[in-house]
């Protein structure tokens, strides 16, 4: 590497804050009246110096102070701002139990688009689907599940076994155990599938690719 002759430092006292907590998010954000910095549809009273954010459905928070309230669609944090840092404690008690939480979200994405959970209980689960436009998923086999698709937006072109065809709004298709296949999107515009998964095994590691293009074949 050959040294540079037009290079130069200059003395700043810019501040440095690097929003590792809840807590340090809510001194960087815009607050109301009270000192709350709310996000989403949020509903306060008699709360001050808060940070409050929700992300699926009303929040309401009453006679709080100094508090971090965040409510996602898989899981909600109430804690004072002086333990923003324990969250990773949760985390951590999280691991040791072998849940799921502190590894994804319900909406968990994937290079052709996403998908995330609806509903589950045991044997089945249903899952929402979006491929984007001119992408596909994988040509694959489950040892232990059958599917069902139905498409509710956009086009979808479906892969089962030796048949191909297209499906359109309110169409679906059955995909059975052990069967070869493979969903793709070819249109021009999003995807979006209800997906319910069914059988004695359930988790995304049943799972044979044959074809991928994104390089996810053994």
């Amino acid at each position: 590497m050959q040294p540079t002759k037009r290079a130069a430092v200059v003395q700043a006292n810019m501040g440095w804050n690097d929003v590792g907590s809840w807590d340090a998010l809510w001194k960087l954000a815009a607050k109301d009246a009270n000192g709350n910095a709310s996000q989403g549809d949020v509903m306060s009273l008699n709360t001050r110096d808060s940070y409050l954010r929700a992300e699926s459905k009303l929040l309401a928070v009453i006679g709080m102070d100094n508090v971090v309230v965040v409510e996602t669609r898989d899981a909600v944090l109430v804690m004072p701002k002086s333990h923003a840092q324990d969250v990773k404690k949760i985390v951590e008690s999280l691991k040791q139990q072998g849940r799921s939480e502190y590894l994804q979200h319900l909406r968990v994405y994937r290079p052709w688009g996403w998908y995330e959970g609806i509903d589950a209980d045991a044997g089945f689960q249903v899952k929402r689907l979006m491929v984007k436009p001119g992408e596909k998923l994988s040509l694959q086999m489950h040892h232990h599940r059958a599917e069902h698709w139905v498409v509710v937006q956009g086009e979808a072109t479906v892969t089962i076994g030796d048949e191909v065809k297209v499906l359109q709004v309110n169409q679906a298709a059955y995909i059975p155990f052990e069967t070869v296949h493979r969903l793709e999107n070819s249109g021009s515009t999003s995807l979006y599938l209800v997906e319910v998964q069914s059988g004695s095994y359930l988790g995304e590691d049943d799972i044979v690719r044959f074809s991928d293009d994104y390089g996810r074949t053994k």
